[in-house]
């Protein structure tokens, strides 16, 4: 079994990201045009071109994973990113390679991949220049894979789900989708299953730690 979980907006105090020559820090937003000036800042998206000549954002995160030397890097394995417990949880139950990241700024990653810090979600709540809308343009990675006996199991949010069943569509195996809400997820071509919780913001955390300790088991339909 593979599990994808989306990602968290709260991010470890020392999650790493590019730098300026001229000292500023990169943050990568949904949209720059919106972002708010701040001196010491450079607002980008993940598909701008870098301040490597014919490299995007995304190609210089790409160069930083091939770095043989992870301390060289100041950027941090997606799994390690987010502060939640439920991260960690899975990645010692599952192992790196079997546990998936779908960030709003990156895309599908495996949880060994290193992300910069970014501030970039589907949350209808959050600040214009933060929010990803479906007319925004993303070249989302796309490293989920599988053979046909793999079950791939999705946790997170309705707002989560559309990317995930794009991103996975072409994986062999089959692929179960929990949900939290009184109707049930909208997933054409995903079993479901609900996970029932007095929780309601941020289930999917409680959702992953459960499958994580044992206590919660994916319901696939018999072949």
């Amino acid at each position: 079994m593979q599990i994808v979980i989306q990602c968290a907006g709260s991010k470890r105090a020392d999650a790493g990201t590019f730098r300026l020559n001229d000292g500023r820090q990169v943050v990568f937003v949904a949209d720059p045009a919106w972002a708010p000036r701040v001196d010491d800042v450079l607002h980008a998206h993940p598909d701008e071109p870098s301040d490597r000549p014919g490299q995007s954002w995304r190609e210089r995160v790409v160069a930083e994973n091939g770095l043989r030397n992870a301390a060289a890097t100041p950027l941090l394995a997606a799994g390690q990113l987010y502060t939640p417990n439920a991260y960690a949880a899975l990645q010692r139950h599952l192992g790196a390679e079997r546990l998936f990241i779908l960030s709003a700024g990156w895309g599908l990653v495996r949880s060994d991949f290193r992300l910069p810090a970014y501030d970039i979600t589907f949350s209808g709540a959050a600040e214009r220049y933060k929010r990803r809308r479906s007319s925004h343009q993303f070249s989302d990675f796309n490293q989920l894979v599988g053979e046909a006996s793999d079950d791939t199991v999705f946790l997170g949010g309705k707002d989560y789900l559309p990317l995930f069943l794009q991103l996975s569509a072409a994986v062999p195996g089959r692929r179960l989708v929990f949900f939290n809400s009184t109707v049930q997820a909208d997933a054409p071509g995903c079993e479901v299953q609900k996970f029932r919780t007095t929780r309601r913001t941020n289930w999917h955390y409680s959702c992953a730690e459960a499958l994580a300790s044992g206590a919660l088991v994916p319901r696939f339909a018999p072949p």
